[in-house]
């Protein structure tokens, strides 16, 4: 019984840090969160709020029943939501976008949705094209790989972050295009 209620006090304590914005401090940048919070360009509440406004999206995207929420990754960086994946008509692509418009707290939607759909052999082709194009980033001097997302569907990357300057942009655009395989880049690249 005293184990459990430590381990919840334990927890608590844990999830409270981590709310505040010190978790950083407290692991030292060790986790992966931590280092996350600790590197990222968007301020602990900032990213708090990103966070919320994709859950929320999620949350609309799977109410309605004319959309496959399933097929469509949301992210958000500073209020701009952008939506990537898989519809199977320009309706639902439009339905989409909407609901995420609605959202409170949403500056502006970056709509990348494709209407089509994917084999299971692209899929798999485009996540390891994916991982190439992160493993690429994680090598970059001077770039902060966890602040870029990269989605990649039908050979188009589609990358999502922030960046400082128009070096940094033009220096992980310049390294996607030279990976083999990469058909095309769709830049969701915020300077800041």
């Amino acid at each position: 019984m005293k184990t459990l209620i430590f381990c919840l006090r334990l927890l608590c304590c844990g999830c409270l840090l981590a709310i505040s914005g010190c978790a950083a401090a407290v692991v030292g940048g060790g986790a992966a969160g931590g280092y996350a919070v600790g590197t990222d360009e968007r301020s602990a509440g900032t990213m708090l709020d990103d966070a919320a406004i994709t859950a929320k999206v999620k949350t609309e995207l799977i109410g309605d029943k004319n959309v496959k929420a399933r097929n469509i990754e949301v992210n958000t960086g500073a209020g701009v939501v952008v939506l990537s994946g898989y519809v199977d008509s320009p309706q639902e692509a439009n339905r989409a976008a909407s609901l995420a418009k609605s959202v409170s707290g949403v500056v502006r939607v970056k709509n990348d949705l494709q209407v089509g759909s994917r084999t299971i052999g692209q899929g798999f082709d485009d996540k390891v094209l994916a991982g190439k194009i992160k493993a690429r980033l994680i090598e970059e001097p001077g770039i902060k790989s966890l602040n870029i997302e990269v989605e990649v569907y039908s050979g188009s990357a589609n990358v999502i972050g922030i960046v400082t300057s128009q070096g940094q942009k033009k220096t992980i655009l310049n390294l996607i295009r030279s990976i083999e395989g990469v058909k095309g880049i769709v830049d969701n690249l915020q300077i800041r």
